[in-house]
């Protein structure tokens, strides 16, 4: 049984976790999957720090073997309660000792080309709106597939970068279709880029918020915040990052990787 580790002393205004939970459905036990010389997670963590704004960067593990694999490689890591509901409440185990952090970014254990500059843009956002309890970033969708793939979660904001809405469906929905909207400039479509960051103190509430109706439908944990009537502040970026789900989705990281 593993010890649970020290909790965090941090100095700083923001601080990366990871969340990241050994099964998976798709691709089993993915964040140890090694092919490349190097596990998975290690690859997402090593992408975190290149960020230059957060004081530094944790796993929050829900199983003994993550812990080990992320010691293996000089990484800091603590362990989780194994029965916590969601990457979230993982999250924000870890951010309840980080009493000196003012944002806590949630990076996805499975995002290894994630990029330093996408971390630090969603930490900028927070730092220069105030009013807003979380920020999240985005990417033009430029695919009929992509766009109208309910596994691509889509968001539109108003003037200010503010989120509107997010959702499975298409959004904004055309009246009458033209492949003219995919290569509009700027664009009319935008995936959601699952990477998060909060405040502290927010962070901390989110679970004991209660679920609202349109989350329930379209299972999407960032609806219960805008249903509450908190400011989610989008960020744009030019570059997709995609998770890795799949088997296929491993596979070209490696071959990426090999090839690079």
């Amino acid at each position: 049984m593993a010890q649970p580790a020290p909790r965090l002393r941090v100095r700083g205004t923001s601080y990366i976790v990871i969340p990241a939970r050994l099964a998976s459905t798709r691709l089993p036990r993915k964040l140890l999957l090694d092919e490349t010389g190097k596990p998975l997670i290690r690859h997402t963590y090593e992408a975190a720090l290149r960020a230059t704004r957060p004081e530094g960067v944790c796993v929050a593990a829900d199983d003994e073997e993550i812990v080990q694999a992320v010691r293996a490689f000089g990484g800091r890591v603590e362990m989780t309660d194994p029965n916590a509901p969601s990457g979230t409440d993982r999250v924000a185990e870890v951010a309840r000792g980080m009493n000196g952090v003012d944002i806590v970014v949630n990076v996805q254990g499975d995002e290894p080309e994630l990029s330093g500059e996408s971390i630090d843009l969603a930490i900028r956002l927070l730092e220069e709106a105030p009013e807003a309890v979380m920020s999240t970033l985005a990417t033009p969708i430029r695919s009929r597939v992509q766009l109208e793939d309910p596994a691509c979660v889509k968001v539109v904001f108003d003037a200010r970068g503010r989120a509107m809405y997010f959702s499975r469906s298409v959004i904004p929905h055309p009246r009458s279709w033209s492949d003219d909207l995919l290569r509009a400039d700027p664009p009319h479509f935008y995936q959601h880029v699952g990477l998060y960051a909060y405040r502290r103190d927010f962070l901390l509430q989110i679970a004991q918020m209660p679920e609202s109706a349109i989350e329930k439908i379209e299972k999407l944990e960032q609806l219960r915040v805008l249903n509450a009537g908190y400011s989610i502040m989008v960020g744009v970026v030019d570059e997709p990052t995609f998770g890795i789900d799949t088997p296929e989705d491993y596979r070209a990281f490696v071959e990426k990787r090999r090839a690079g």
